[in-house]
């Protein structure tokens, strides 16, 4: 129903407003900036996550600037994600995650980002 659907803050296309993802530009927290270590609701200019404590403020691995934890770099709008290995889940992971956060399978030093 159409009264139930929110805007994603990547795009601003309309989607249920119980969407894990954005189907149209692929954003894993469609509604709110989340923590890439514990999913908490974390917003820019914080330095750490106040659920796990993480520090929020990275280095781009492709252009080197600092940017905030999100799906993508804010200076050259490079991909900060990769793809969890497991066949069966497949869900997109933070480049720094060690583990995948959907279901628990380790992510190969070779395959994170430096």
């Amino acid at each position: 129903m159409a009264g139930y659907d929110k805007p994603c803050i990547g795009c601003g296309n309309l989607i249920g407003f119980d969407s894990k993802f954005c189907p149209f530009c692929g954003r894993t927290s469609p509604f709110y900036d989340a923590c890439p270590s514990c999913a908490a609701e974390i917003k820019r200019g914080w330095m750490r996550c106040p659920s796990c404590g993480r520090e929020l403020n990275i280095t781009c691995p492709s252009c080197g600037a600092a940017t905030f934890v999100a799906d993508k770099c804010d200076t050259c709008q490079a991909s900060l994600m990769i793809q969890c290995e497991n066949k069966k889940c497949q869900a997109p992971q933070f480049f720094q995650n060690t583990r995948c956060t959907a279901c628990g399978k380790q992510i190969k030093q070779s395959n994170r980002r430096k």
